[in-house]
């Protein structure tokens, strides 16, 4: 009898992830803007002491997806406060974040 295990499933996504991708982009503010058609998700990363930040990834999604994101999103924070406790929350900082060290000097 062949082994079932390798072969696809009806309604199975095979998903694949280059190695670039699968390290990340770290992100530690986010901007989301829309239009009729679609949202726009920028990541960036701000530095301490500098006012100058760049996008360093965007997602563009239609408002369904945007949607479903929102949920899943939600879903997974519940599940993660679920087995670790609540997160905490801070008031924005303001922007450029200075992590509470001096300015950035050349």
């Amino acid at each position: 009898m062949a082994d079932d295990k390798n072969q696809p499933r009806p309604n199975q996504l095979n998903i694949e992830i280059s190695e670039e991708v699968a390290d990340g982009i770290y992100s530690n503010l986010a901007i989301i803007t829309h239009s009729n058609s679609e949202f726009v998700l920028d990541f960036v990363r701000v530095m301490p002491g500098v006012p100058k930040a760049k996008v360093k990834a965007r997602v563009l999604l239609t408002p369904q997806h945007a949607k479903r994101l929102m949920h899943a999103l939600a879903d997974n924070v519940h599940k993660f406060e679920a087995a670790h406790g609540t997160i905490r929350e801070s008031e924005m900082p303001e922007i450029p974040m200075n992590f509470g060290g001096p300015p950035a000097q050349a």
